[in-house]
């Protein structure tokens, strides 16, 4: 779209000529340009092609100068037999020097930003004169495209495979560099995080147990360590415990005080207080939303996650209470659950942050000898296990046998059942529940 309501979209031939020609005179801008700046932020063909060009180049590892820029161009075929050798020279000879690069670069980029509002705003508008789709449904392609530009990425549209590498070189970099043990989020336990690498970017993951089990408190262990240390935003949406209940569980975890304490009130001397106060000092400093609405869908909660600064992980309890679409029949709620599930995939992609699902069990697991869960097990929708990256089952075998000795009926099970980029297994860990608490089973608070 070169128009926009009759005017020329936003550029500068200037910046766009600017940055390729410090390519071209000194290829050790090359890695900081590439970082910033996408062959379709350029806004002139010819100026698109060249950039591509070098872009592939850099990615290859190929020395840049302008005689192997033009032998590439004609592989390319964006060869000109009549302008491309005197417009190499002439971007050359109007960029003096290139210590100025950067500037150039942020030119560009926000002329593209500018261009892509511009033409959201378009398709926005002909959806509203042509009314394809109710309000509401044109209202959240609106939010969906802001949020994709936002992100700095188009929401439709292919992508070549050069910009993808040059992503995932920069992923390599970045991990190696950062030196952590496991790319991902922490859990904040050691053992699950060794498991499944940490909770990454754009993968759903099931967290599933009978009821009793304590997936709540997990759940709210996990959001409570990355609203803490991960110097990301948590979003939690619980959609059967209210907000204050939550938070008398996260007190409860944070300052080791037993939860009928706390539910009672009865708060026994100084150091206890003085435990109180600090760690409502510290939850109230900590990057954790909150909320409580039982009637959430899959839209609802990505509209709001949208406006969260800084997301770096959702947590949703439990999917089986969220609202659909579909009719309350049983074969219905099956497809309903469904699309719940394929729509928290696609939140977490979208949103590109890690999104932990609790999900309730069958009774199928109380008829077995054996009660540990398997996948079969999951309620409702073989759809849920087919769209999660990962999915774990919680199960304490003291829930079923009062008989184990105390240390026993504290050991509970995490067993990753399912995980798409890595091996399944068992994790042991440590329950507290008088502090709603899991921990490592060598890591026990004191």
């Amino acid at each position: 779209m070169d128009e926009f309501n009759g005017l020329r979209l936003p550029h500068s031939v200037e910046a766009e000529q600017a940055v390729l020609g410090s390519m071209l005179i000194d290829d050790r801008c090359i890695p900081d340009v590439v970082a910033r700046l996408t062959p379709d932020d350029f806004y002139l063909r010819q100026n698109r092609e060249l950039y591509q060009v070098l872009f592939t180049m850099f990615n290859r590892f190929e020395t840049i100068d302008p005689v192997t820029v033009l032998d590439r161009m004609k592989q390319a075929g964006v060869y000109d037999e009549n302008t491309s050798v005197a417009y190499l020279r002439q971007l050359m000879e109007i960029t003096p020097t290139a210590a100025n690069v950067m500037e150039y670069v942020s030119i560009v980029a926000d002329k593209a930003l500018l261009r892509r509002v511009g033409e959201t705003a378009g398709e926005l508008e002909e959806m509203v004169r042509s009314e394809s789709g109710t309000a509401q449904q044109i209202l959240e392609a609106a939010e969906q495209r802001i949020y994709a530009i936002r992100q700095g990425r188009s929401a439709q549209g292919m992508t070549h495979i050069a910009t993808v590498m040059s992503q995932v070189w920069e992923t390599i970099k970045e991990r190696q560099e950062n030196g952590a043990e496991f790319p991902g989020i922490s859990t904040g336990l050691i053992d699950l995080d060794r498991r499944i690498s940490g909770l990454n970017n754009s993968d759903l993951l099931i967290l599933a147990a009978r009821p009793g089990m304590g997936k709540t408190s997990l759940a709210l262990n996990i959001g409570l360590e990355a609203g803490k240390h991960s110097g990301k935003s948590v979003a939690i949406f619980s959609l059967e415990m209210s907000r204050e209940q939550l938070g008398l569980r996260l007190i409860s975890t944070e300052c080791l005080i037993d939860n009928k304490k706390l539910l009672t009130g009865r708060i026994v001397g100084e150091e206890e207080w003085s435990r109180l106060a600090m760690a409502v000092a510290t939850l109230s400093q900590a990057k954790i939303y909150m909320d409580d609405d039982s009637s959430l869908s899959v839209a609802d909660m990505n509209a709001k996650c949208r406006r969260i600064e800084d997301l770096g992980l959702v947590v949703i309890d439990y999917l089986q209470l969220m609202s659909g679409n579909s009719s309350s029949n049983a074969a219905s709620r099956q497809q309903e659950i469904s699309d719940i599930s394929r729509g928290l995939k696609a939140l977490a992609r979208e949103l590109n942050v890690p999104v932990v699902a609790l999900s309730q069990l069958s009774r199928a697991v109380e008829q077995r000898p054996d009660h540990r869960p398997m996948l079969s097990d999951l309620r409702e929708s073989g759809a849920i296990e087919q769209d999660a990256d990962v999915v774990m089952f919680l199960y304490r075998e003291g829930y079923y046998n009062r008989d184990l000795s105390e240390a026993e009926q504290r050991v509970a099970e995490v067993i990753v059942a399912k995980q798409r980029n890595g091996p399944i297994g068992t994790v042991n860990l440590l329950w507290i529940p008088e502090l709603t608490k899991f921990s490592d089973m060598d890591r026990s608070p004191a």
